[in-house]
């Protein structure tokens, strides 16, 4: 079983995409596409509404995670997650854990 904690903290179980994948859900990729490209100001499209989570082995990952600096830094690292590594909180991670309570503490209960 794939860890659904990504290397941020972030709970992949609860992302959209990642939802919309294991559901097979297309209302709910469209519903995401359209919440996500007003949200971010980016042409995101149904297709991209897909993802098996940041630490999966599948290459199915939606866009800004398959491009992710925290991702592959983390993963370079052979960390678990972010809350591992000696410069915790690095200047990438600080807007995640800042905006998601719930990344920052799952960090740093570890």
């Amino acid at each position: 079983m794939t860890d659904l904690r990504a290397y941020c903290g972030l709970d992949c179980s609860v992302c959209d995409a990642y939802m919309a994948h294991t559901l097979d859900d297309n209302a709910r990729r469209e519903a995401t596409a359209k919440k996500w490209s007003e949200m971010y100001k980016a042409d995101i499209k149904p297709e991209d509404i897909d993802c098996t989570g940041c630490k999966s082995d599948n290459e199915v990952k939606f866009r800004h995670c398959s491009d992710c600096k925290i991702r592959s830094c983390a993963a370079s690292r052979g960390l678990n997650n972010c809350g591992r590594c000696e410069e915790y909180p690095c200047q990438h991670l600080k807007p995640i854990i800042e905006a998601v309570p719930d990344a920052k503490a799952f960090l740093e209960g570890m």
